[in-house]
């Protein structure tokens, strides 16, 4: 099969999600001036090392991409297995200024570097400062950039020095209503390194 995007799929329902998954979700929290906001982001990552930056992107104008563009700041809470259905609760199209930390029953911490609160038991936490905002194609559509500022790493998800994923089963977003779980990690060596 193939399809040019601009034609359409005739399939009863997008690809697109499905093909780009698993994803890491980027679970952000914000704060203006409605409040604390928490939502999960699926097109979310890390693109750069020195220094540190994150990436999201948002199809529409909502509550967290007003709160960063007030702020000029947002928290990356890293999803873990035990917290999908919380994280699931706070995806939902709710009123402006609803506190889905909450709603949701999710303890929150401040961040130490930025005036924004985060969730306070996630694996880890990227406080971040935003670096650019900015209009993507289509409709309503904007990719945000932040470096990051200050992480924190809860101290159970260490293991002999290395921050480690199986001790907390990162959540993933597939296509659809598609969900993963990280229960499995291998280790390979890039050619030339030792």
């Amino acid at each position: 099969m193939f399809y040019r995007p601009e034609d359409g799929h005739g399939l009863p329902h997008n690809p697109f999600n499905a093909i780009i998954s698993p994803r890491p979700i980027g679970w952000i929290s914000s704060r203006g001036a409605s409040g604390d906001n928490l939502a999960p982001y699926s097109f979310f990552n890390g693109v750069a090392y020195t220094p540190p930056q994150v990436t999201f992107a948002s199809t529409g104008r909502k509550d967290s991409l007003s709160n960063i563009e007030e702020t000029g700041v947002f928290a990356v809470n890293i999803v873990e297995y035990a917290a999908r259905e919380a994280m699931n609760l706070t995806s939902g199209s709710y009123p402006p200024g609803t506190d889905e930390f909450t709603l949701a029953g999710v303890a929150r911490a401040e961040c130490d570097t930025i005036p924004c609160p985060r969730v306070a038991d996630a694996p880890a936490v990227l406080e971040c400062r935003v670096t650019q905002v900015v209009r993507l194609l289509g409709d309503d559509n904007h990719l945000i950039l932040g470096a990051v500022m200050g992480i924190h790493l809860r101290d159970d998800c260490i293991t002999d020095g290395r921050f480690d994923v199986t001790k907390f089963h990162p959540l993933a977003r597939g296509g659809y209503r598609d969900y993963s779980v990280v229960r499995d990690v291998f280790e390979m060596i890039r050619p030339g390194q030792d």
